[in-house]
């Protein structure tokens, strides 16, 4: 448990998928605004641990940046299914207690990362989905929105370019856009926030690694914060997030050996992706086996975004 009492402690990690991202193929003005979005998050979440606030708020509000921002799979701007419709999953968890919350196949919630939450500050269940989640939300008085507000042109041009090619949405989902963040408050304590719009073109209610506690989120103040952001099939095989921390926990490694041997673990199964990682001493780190990933990092001393895998 860290020891952690002055406010120049806390820490703030996001991620906003990773996949092909690669200089060649990214256009100045699009990096422009991811760049700004990753920003715009660090700052919500930043606010909030720099004035003593609790790591599962910061983790809230930053997740919550990257939902409303289109540029981003997650909220608004997440993929569409194969039928042409929205699924989107999240998840939340609180090193404190290990208390967590998990929403999957959401379809009116504006931001599921909220739901997750109220799943978790209600108690009785950690995962909810389909039509029953969506019940919840409305029960708890989340802001609702018509599933056209999860739309943009360019997720329905890329469902258009699937349906064309034939391709499954393995064969052309090249950028994994699930996003997520992993705060250290001043208090020394973790928690992790994920969520997604889920793969283009997905059928039969697939669910990935996002929602599932301990595959794509996982928090535990003996240890360190995940989310991770890939491949999510591979990610659940391989239980990412908590295998990361049973690594620190009771191997005693480095947050980047632990991350770093799990990433290995999943490309040796053959899937691909990332994870950002946090520990109640303090180290942040992130961890990918594609060419890039949308991370940035806030700290009493500042805040840094970064895209591509020389950065």
């Amino acid at each position: 448990m860290s020891t952690a009492t002055a406010a120049q402690d806390w820490k703030l990690v996001i991620h906003g998928g990773a996949g092909i991202i690669e200089r060649a193929q990214m256009k100045p003005d699009k990096e422009k605004e991811l760049r700004a979005g990753l920003d715009r998050a660090l700052e919500a979440g930043a606010r909030l641990l720099a004035s003593g606030g609790s790591a599962v708020d910061a983790v809230e509000a930053a997740a919550k940046a990257l939902e409303d921002d289109p540029n981003f799979n997650a909220g608004r701007g997440s993929v569409f299914t194969y039928d042409g419709g929205h699924e989107l999953d999240a998840a939340i968890m609180d090193g404190r207690d290990r208390a967590a919350g998990a929403v999957a196949g959401v379809t009116r919630t504006k931001n599921p990362i909220s739901l997750a939450r109220a799943v978790m500050a209600q108690g009785d269940h950690v995962f909810l989905g389909g039509a029953g989640a969506d019940q919840f939300s409305r029960e708890q008085g989340l802001e609702q929105v018509p599933p056209d507000y999860f739309s943009t042109p360019e997720r329905q041009r890329q469902l258009d370019e699937l349906k064309a090619r034939e391709h499954s949405a393995f064969d052309t989902e090249v950028k994994y856009g699930t996003i997520g963040a992993v705060a250290l408050d001043s208090h020394g304590h973790v928690a992790a926030a994920t969520s997604t719009g889920g793969l283009t073109g997905k059928r039969w209610s697939r669910i990935g690694d996002t929602p599932v506690i301990g595959a794509g989120t996982y928090a535990d103040d003996r240890a360190c914060a995940v989310s991770a952001t890939g491949a999510g099939e591979y990610f659940i095989r391989a239980a990412v997030a908590h295998s990361i921390c049973a690594r620190i926990q009771l191997k005693g490694e480095s947050a980047q050996a632990a991350a770093d041997a799990v990433i290995a673990d999943v490309g040796a199964l053959g899937g691909s992706g990332g994870v950002i990682v946090v520990t109640p001493a303090g180290e942040t780190v992130d961890a990918f086996n594609t060419p890039g990933m949308y991370r940035g990092t806030a700290s009493a001393q500042g805040r840094k975004v970064a895209i591509f895998g020389d950065e």
